[in-house]
């Protein structure tokens, strides 16, 4: 893989091992023959993939990305042929963006104009993965001179049934990081496709894309936590292994403390992560502030924890092809593209700044889905999914976070059983302080569609944190059946605190330690997640 990186070729080896394994199959929904019924298996099967190289579960992975839209906004018939396609070995893409446009999708210059024969296709889409390699692309076009919300459509397109001569691949484009991945575009000069090709009705382009992107942003997140993965065991095996000063490395209070708050910031993006999936077979219509929540904090937080990876590795961090093949460097070069995909950070907390309104109106009301949110965690089987429960706009707010008052009190009565320290019950209250504290802000904040304020972006990374410390404590309570010590979930609010600018002072910030300690003395042991003990309790 190593050398691969380095001669910027595609990883085509490693993708037909994926492919012999039938990973294909899982991005292809039960119910069209997939195997596909649960989004949190899907995240764990690409961390898996990611935590070995990130270029390969971008490339192969971008399969889920291009067979999504058809699944939210096509027809059966649509889902079942691509479907079939995709389990028999046929790569997919998602062409949304224009070398010009960027992330503004309806500023788009890429048209389909109706034609006797069905739709002529024309222009070039940029910046795609996999769009040389793809045989069937979801396409974006402008379907109406005007624009505006309801003049895009979408397209599948197969390449295979397009006229010679309609259609030409763009140069493949070098890149910083996930350098053999296919980074390409396509240009169409009078490609005609049939009516069939349309999916979902002529002007809902766009708003099939939003709702797909709740589906890809959220799986989007398992690369972060593959790339944390792979990053903590490198840093932990320099930590065992190298010997400073006379001491061993991992002996060193500063070196422990690193690897503790980078075991915290797995924890803590893994929580996230791990509920987003979830959400999206039981509070669908929540996911418009889930996956924008999710992408927004999982990517950022993995990189800043892995820049203090880097700093513990120090000058290893930065070799190419020395220290373990240039490991560490590869997957930091990789993993920073990670925040841009499907919609950057900004983007996304854009998005959570549309919901201000309807998240303080039902922190006030309290409009939570006690039901959905029980469902919610990974310890029992998943529900089905229905694409038809995802909306632009969640107007019942995030019931996850409304019910952290509530999480947080059934927290208090474990503390009083012996079952946690009262340090965490003390955290949590002050993490529910602020979160009310966010929620006024949210109804006092002004903001016009085109002028939003620093403000407003900074409150919506706070309301990020909120999120992740009501996952921990939600996922803490449904795995307290299972005997453990609530390690992750002291360390995990301790980290969210500090990330809000709370100090943490060395009775708290022991909890990283600790974990540090685990790490160190069983490197291989059973993971500290809060996913696993989850799925332990539903064993």
């Amino acid at each position: 893989m190593a050398a691969l990186d380095r001669a910027e070729r595609f990883p085509a080896e490693a993708c037909r091992t994926l492919d012999d394994f039938g990973l294909a199959a899982h991005y292809v929904d039960a119910r069209h023959g997939g195997l596909l019924d649960d989004h949190v298996e899907l995240v764990q099967l690409l961390r898996t993939v990611a935590r070995r190289d990130l270029t390969v579960a971008v490339a192969h992975g971008k399969t889920f990305l291009g067979t999504a839209p058809v699944r939210v906004g096509g027809s059966p018939a649509q889902a079942d042929l691509l479907a079939a396609q995709v389990r028999a070995g046929a790569v997919a893409s998602w062409a949304l963006t224009e070398r010009e446009h960027g992330s503004d999708l309806l500023a788009g210059e890429f048209t389909a104009r109706r034609t006797a024969r069905g739709w002529r296709l024309d222009g070039e889409k940029w910046l795609i993965n996999n769009a040389t390699r793809g045989r069937f692309l979801c396409v974006l076009a402008r379907t109406d001179e005007r624009g505006g919300a309801r003049g895009f459509s979408l397209f599948l397109v197969d390449k295979e049934q397009l006229a010679p001569g309609s259609h030409r691949h763009l140069p493949k484009v070098r890149t910083h990081g996930i350098r053999g991945a296919d980074i390409s575009g396509i240009a169409f000069d009078g490609a005609v496709v049939p009516d069939e090709a349309l999916v979902g009705a002529a002007g809902t382009g766009a708003e099939t894309v939003l709702k797909t992107l709740q589906l890809t942003r959220t799986v989007c997140t398992a690369l972060s936590l593959g790339a944390l993965d792979h990053g903590l065991e490198i840093a932990a095996d320099y930590a065992l292994g190298r010997h400073l000063y006379g001491r061993r490395l991992g002996d060193l209070p500063r070196v422990r403390r690193i690897l503790g708050q980078a075991c915290a910031g797995l924890i803590v993006a893994e929580a996230v992560t791990t509920v987003a999936a979830r959400a999206i077979h039981t509070l669908t219509s929540e996911m418009s502030v889930i996956a924008s929540v999710a992408k927004a904090l999982v990517p950022t937080l993995a990189q800043d924890t892995l820049d203090q990876l880097g700093e513990l590795l120090g000058v290893r961090s930065f070799l190419s092809d020395t220290y373990r093949e240039g490991a560490f460097a590869k997957l930091d070069r990789d993993h920073r593209i990670v925040a841009v995909f499907d919609g950057s950070t900004a983007v996304n907390r854009s998005l959570l700044i549309d919901h201000f309104p309807a998240l303080a109106r039902s922190w006030r009301r309290g409009t939570a889905d006690r039901d959905a949110v029980a469902a919610t965690t990974p310890s029992g089987p998943a529900r089905p999914f229905d694409p038809s429960r995802l909306r632009l706009l969640s107007t019942r707010g995030c019931s996850l976070v409304q019910l952290l008052p509530d999480a947080v009190g059934r927290l208090r009565t474990a503390v009083g059983q012996g079952q946690l320290p009262a340090e965490a019950a003390r955290m949590a209250d002050e993490l529910t302080e602020i979160a009310d504290a966010v929620h006024t802000g949210m109804e006092q904040q002004e903001r016009t569609v085109r002028d939003v304020p620093q403000s407003a972006f900074d409150l919506a990374e706070r309301y990020e944190l909120c999120f992740a410390a009501a996952v921990l404590v939600h996922l803490w309570l449904d795995s307290a059946r299972t005997p453990h010590d609530g390690l992750w979930l002291q360390a995990g609010l301790a980290l969210v605190l500090g990330r809000l600018g709370h100090a943490v002072d060395e009775t708290r910030a022991g909890a990283f330690d600790r974990l540090a300690d685990r790490l160190l003395t069983a490197p291989d042991g059973p993971p500290l997640s809060p996913a696993h003990h989850a799925r332990r309790g539903a064993q």
